[in-house]
Parts: structure tokens; C-alpha cells; sequence
């Protein structure tokens, strides 16, 4: 807004000519005013007598030649890249993708950016989430669709979050953060609607900083609100974005946006073909990070978020693509740094997925700090320990510590590992211990989407079962791995549902399917679960043995190792039970953070199917939890019967003399 007027402002590189497209509020186009070009590259032009609430849309014209990666329409409506809200939803119609001159004017099909006054004062403050803490990964349409205390107006949007009853379930399992899956407008696949299907996640952006109408009717105002509901309640909020692509997809997708004003600037081509995209992120196109307009605009964005709705912190979708040059990915990238030293965005809880599916995609580990890294070899290995795999106790036990062998390459002695099980790419908890095998037909691809491996098990019968046992078996399974977690070192990370063992029936890529399948069933939860992690939460907030970041190194200090790795005898491992390919077996023994005390607490893991006494050394150690239904029982003065496929936790009621052990520490 500048005065009585609004200062409408785009760059292109390559367009000769761009417009102002100016909307009724029922779609007709009253004006198109041409923009003026500065030194600068920027279109811009200043139009009098109109203000907040104003749609509009930019065209732009220049050369048509898809081969040289040109594809100037005037006839295509395209949305601002800064635009921060819109009047409706991205709808996939195929005359967005038609070639010029053929499809007519898209204006009809194309949501209009809406002027809008934002607030001058920072919403930012001192993020709430520390590092160690529980993150709960949240599909906000999802979560709430069906949970019967929310008012239906409500339901599948971002205001249904500051309700009291989900915040009091926050409360009970006490999430530190929760990590808001893409709010950002999106746009379906082109193949989804004639398969009677809707994008359910969100990873297909058009617009960075305007919030989609199906999860934020009340716009950034309903964010705000949120966000202050949640803050005011101890949690934090994260939220999930994706710079890496857009829903313009390849070269036979939609022209929406970047690609009708400057496709070179915004999109990353093969070397010497401006007509081929790069498509390391395999949803058909690649944004170009190193790019300085590229990277300003995805500064902004995250500057919006947090100035304007307060938010403490950003998951970046496959954030290779941040990083990456022609010649490949590097963690000293130029837009890296610049998130990282950024005054507004610097201070932010920073989490990468490490991985792209371009050339050397896969970085965990790379991308130094402060960014937390998601850990699929943590998902992996503690699958793989518990669905039986030999060899895996020394793996699992560093996986336990930190995952040095990932996250200490820059000696720092903190871990960076963020620590999960399972997430919304893959299958649910409940149907890790339930499917040996995807089950994907619904998503209409003949069942060939989603990863092969899984590493999962289904406890003898594949899918449900009514039988006792494999009920049980499953229990028992699926409480271990919660377990787990909550015993690992680092920041750990719950997705909504498996709380309560929600399922999605073997379908390990439900990006497709918003409807029941991922909707949330708050009916039939399985409430002794969720009792059982709000129990497992409640050890782990109040035991600082737990919360630490510090790498587990078993290297004594004032006398007290931070841990000891025993057997269950209580002898102290040694590298031939390391190296045993049987052992599924060990305790870990962990001193209070701090060292002030010698009074320790124990995580006893069982991944045998025997039930096998364990010793501890010292005395009044009292029994916290056992992940086993059927509880756990002194046998001796110093020693327990744990059940078979069982993690317990213990702890010292009074200081203890400590225990000198350890020729090979693992973590």
C-alpha cells in the first residue's frame, strides 16, 4: 500500500512486456495496466484508488519458445510470487498446460491474489522448542476431519489446532512443537483428478507465502491466532516447507506462476539445453536456490512467517535442493548461509530432510549446524533391530547415543539427529508391526508408488486380524518402538495418530488419498497406547538422562560416566558381544546430564523373544515402565524378569557408588 493506491512489483529477466490484471470480486477483469521496467529487472507500476482487498494476477509477454525455455502467454493468468493470500484454491484444469495460442485466457481457472495490510510489528519471539524435545508432526486436514469435539466448520483447518481439547492432548503427551505438514496453497497433480483423487499432504506448492484456503479460510490471521494459542500452551510451532519444486511440474504442467514470468530465473535446466528441466526433486522441476532473486524470495517467506505469525521454526522438504550448484550439493551453500545468518530467520529451529533424488542426494549428515537433520538411518536400523535382523546390537545402541558416527564429524558434542520411527512418507506405526508388504492400489498406480522397503513385519498375518495373538504380538511390537524413542538421544519425532495406532492399511505413500484412509478415526483410538506415550513422554521431560543432546560417550567425568553398556547379566559389554550376530540383548546405563549425582537411570532392551532376567549393579533401582502389557518382575535383590520384545526403564532412587566399566563404547 502506498498511499490511496498499491505499488504493484514483479521481476523477470526475460519477459519484454508484464501487466497488472485487476479482478471483481466475482472474477471479471476490470483493468490490465502495463508495468514499467527498471535497471533492476523489476516490472513495477503504481495504481491509484484502490487498496486492501484488490485481486489481481500478473500476465506477461515476451518470446514462446519452449526450447530455449521461454514460454511468455499473455494470455495466461500468473500469481505473484509474493503474493501473501488468495480468493480460492489451486484447481488442476488442462487448459493451464496448453500451448500458446490454443488454450484461451486462464483467468477463469486461476485463484487472484488478494492486497492485503500486514502488521508492521514483529509477532517473532525467542523460539519455544529446544533441541531434545517432542516434535509431533501434524496433516492438519487430516487430523482434525474427524474428531467429533470440534465444531464441523471447523474441522480440517488450521483454527481447529487452538481448540481446547487438541491442546489438551498435546498437553498429555507433551509435545514441545508441533510441525504443521505445508499450509502453503497447492495445486493437485495433473494425473490425480482423473483418478478421483486429491493431494491429502500438500508438497505441491504454487504460492510460498499465501496460506491455502482449505486449511486457513481466516488467512494469515487464523495462523497468527493459532500460533499464540499453541505458544500460550507451552508449544511450539514448525512449519513444513517446500522450496525445492512447484506445481508447475515439468514441461507438460501448468503455467501458473515462475515459469509464465521468468522460467531461467527460477527453474534449474541441464547444461546446455535450456529446454529439459532438472527434475531432482521428481515432482518435474527443480527450483533454482542459487539464484540471489531465488533465494531473496525464499528469505521473505521465512521472515514473513515469523514476523508475521510468530512461528518458531522451518522444515525444509528435501533440502539438498537448497544447497545445489551445477556441480552439486555443498553445506556451505550461499542460501544455507544465508537462512543460518539471517537476523529474524538465524534463530529459528532449522530441520532438513537430507535427501533429494538427484545426483549424490542423499546428505545426512552435510548440512552442519544448527540444522536438526531427519534420521532415516535411525528409522531403519531400529526397524530393522526390531523386526529380528541379526547383527544390529552395536547399531541399535549407537543409534541409542546420537548417531555419532553421522552427526560427529564436526566434533561439536551435540547430536543434530532428529529421531523417528515413523512419519507421514511411509507406513503408520500400527502398520510397521501389521504389513510386510505396500499396499497401494488405491492410489491408482497399480501399486508400484511408495518404497519397496519397508522393513517391516506383520506378526504372521498379513493386514487385520481378529486373532488374539497377532494382536497382541503387534502390541507388544509397536510399544517397543515407542519405547525406543522415547529412549534416544537427540530430538524425537511423533506423527499425529500413531499415539493410538492409527492405520493407513498397508499404504505406505498416501499423498493421494484425503479421505478416511488418513483421516484421523479420534473414535476408535486405542487408548491404552496413547496413555502408555503420555507415560513414556512424562519419563523422558522429567529425567534429564534423556533430554540431553550431548553425544553418549562412556568417557568418565568427576568420576561418573555419562553411560555404560551392559549385558543383562550386569557385566559390562565387550567386543565380543558387540559382535555377536545373535545378541539382541543390552542395558544402558545413564548418569544424570549435569553429573551431580551418581544415580542413574536404566533403559533395559530386550529384542529376544524369551523372557531373560537382567542384573543391575547397585541397589534401589525402582521400575519407571516396561513397554510389555504384561509388566516386568523382581526376581532377586538386584535383578528383574523382562518379557520378551520389551523395553523397560528404571531408575536409582538414592546415589550409588559409581560403576568403572568399558573397553568399547558404541555412540
Amino acid at each position: 500500500m502506498v498511499g490511496n493506491g498499491v505499488r504493484f512489483s514483479v521481476y523477470s529477466s526475460t519477459a519484454a512486456r508484464v501487466w497488472v490484471s485487476l479482478f471483481s470480486a466475482d472474477g471479471r477483469e476490470m483493468e490490465r495496466i502495463e508495468l514499467e521496467r527498471d535497471d533492476r529487472e523489476i516490472f513495477s507500476a503504481l495504481v491509484g484508488g484502490i487498496g486492501i482487498g484488490t485481486r489481481y494476477g500478473f500476465r506477461a509477454d515476451g518470446e514462446y519458445d519452449p526450447s530455449r525455455g521461454l514460454w511468455f502467454d499473455r494470455d495466461k493468468l500468473l500469481m505473484d510470487p509474493y503474493a501473501v493470500a488468495i480468493d480460492r484454491p489451486y484447481a488442476f484444469d488442462p487448459r493451464l498446460s496448453a500451448r500458446r495460442g490454443e488454450g484461451g485466457d486462464t483467468a477463469q481457472f486461476m485463484p487472484k491474489a488478494i492486497v492485503e495490510a500486514l502488521s508492521e510489528q514483529s509477532e517473532g519471539t525467542a523460539p519455544l522448542f529446544k533441541p531434545g524435545g517432542l516434535i509431533y508432526e501434524v496433516p492438519v486436514r487430516a487430523f482434525s476431519m474427524r474428531h467429533p469435539e470440534i465444531p464441523e466448520a471447523s474441522r480440517g483447518t488450521l483454527a481447529a489446532l487452538s481448540h481446547p481439547c487438541v491442546i489438551d492432548h498435546l498437553g498429555r503427551l507433551g509435545v514441545a512443537a508441533v510441525e504443521l505438514m505445508p499450509i502453503a496453497a497447492w495445486i493437485d497433480e495433473r494425473h490425480l483428478p482423473a483418478k478421483g483423487l486429491r493431494n491429502a499432504w500438500g508438497y505441491n506448492p504454487v504460492s510460498f507465502m499465501a496460506l491455502d484456503p482449505r486449511l486457513a479460510p481466516g488467512g494469515l490471521a487464523e495462523l497468527r491466532n493459532t500460533v499464540k494459542s499453541l505458544h500460550q500452551a507451552g508449544i511450539g510451532v514448525i512449519l513444513d516447507v517446500v522450496f525445492n519444486h512447484t506445481g508447475e511440474s515439468d514441461s507438460l504442467g501448468p503455467t501458473l506462476s515462475l515459469r509464465g514470468l521468468d522460467n531461467p530465473t527460477y527453474y534449474r535446466h541441464a547444461a546446455g539445453d535450456p529446454a529439459r528441466l532438472v527434475n531432482d526433486t521428481g515432482c518435474g522441476n527443480t527450483i533454482r536456490c542459487d539464484h540471489p532473486v531465488v533465494q531473496d524470495l525464499i528469505l521473505d517467506t521465512l521472515r514473513h512467517f515469523v514476523l508475521q505469525a510468530g512461528v518458531d521454526g522451518f522444515r525444509f522438504d528435501l533440502a539438498p535442493v537448497l544447497g545445489r550448484y551445477d556441480q552439486g550439493f555443498t553445506g556451505t551453500a550461499e542460501l544455507l548461509d544465508r537462512i543460518c545468518g539471517d537476523p529474524v530467520v538465524g534463530d529459528r529451529i532449522l530441520i532438513a530432510e537430507p535427501w533429494d533424488v538427484g545426483p549424490n542426494g542423499y546428505q545426512l549428515g552435510n548440512f552442519g549446524k544448527p540444522f536438526l537433520e531427519w534420521n532415516d538411518r535411525y528409522r531403519d536400523d531400529v526397524r530393522r533391530f526390531w523386526r529380528g535382523d541379526r547383527g544390529l546390537t552395536g547399531v541399535f545402541a549407537t543409534r541409542l547415543a546420537g548417531s555419532s558416527d553421522i552427526f560427529d564429524r564436526e566434533q561439536g558434542g551435540a547430536t543434530r539427529t532428529l529421531n523417528y520411527v515413523a512419519a507421514h512418507d511411509g507406513m503408520t506405526l500400527a502398520d510397521l508391526v501389521s504389513y510386510e508388504q505396500r499396499h497401494n492400489a488405491a492410489n491408482g498406480e497399480d501399486g508400484r508408488d511408495g518404497h519397496a522397503e519397508n522393513f517391516s513385519w506383520n506378526n504372521g498375518v498379513e493386514g487385520e486380524s481378529e486373532t488374539q495373538e497377532v494382536v497382541s504380538a503387534r502390541s507388544r511390537d509397536a510399544r517397543a518402538l515407542l519405547a525406543t524413542l522415547f529412549a534416544s538421544r537427540g530430538t524425537i519425532m511423533l506423527t499425529a495418530g500413531d499415539e493410538f495406532g492409527r492405520t493407513q492399511r498397508g499404504n505406505n505413500n498416501a499423498y493421494a488419498q484425503d479421505n478416511e484412509l488418513t483421516w484421523l478415526d479420534w473414535r476408535s483410538r486405542d487408548v491404552q497406547l496413547e496413555a502408555f506415550v503420555s507415560l513414556l513422554s512424562q519419563i523422558r521431560r522429567t529425567h534429564e538422562e534423556l533430554l540431553g543432546t550431548d553425544f553418549l560417550t562412556g568417557v568418565p567425568l568427576a568420576g561418573i560416566r555419562d553411560v555404560e553398556w551392559l549385558t543383562e547379566s550386569g557385566r559390562v559389554m565387550e567386543e565380543s558381544d558387540w559382535d555377536d550376530p545373535e545378541r539382541k540383548r543390552l542395558a544402558m546405563l545413564l548418569a544424570p546430564v549435569s553429573r551431580r549425582s551418581a544415580s542413574r537411570l536404566a533403559v533395559l532392551v530386550n529384542g529376544d523373544r524369551r523372557a531373560t532376567v537382567y542384573a543391575l549393579p547397585g541397589a534401589d533401582w525402582n521400575v519407571l515402565a516396561t513397554s510389555s502389557e504384561e509388566g516386568m518382575r523382581r526376581v532377586g535383590d538386584h535383578e528383574w524378569l523382562v518379557p520378551g520384545r520389551a523395553v523397560a526403564f528404571l531408575k536409582q532412587a538414592k546415589d550409588q557408588p559409581n560403576q568403572e566399566s568399558g573397553k568399547y563404547e558404541p555412540g
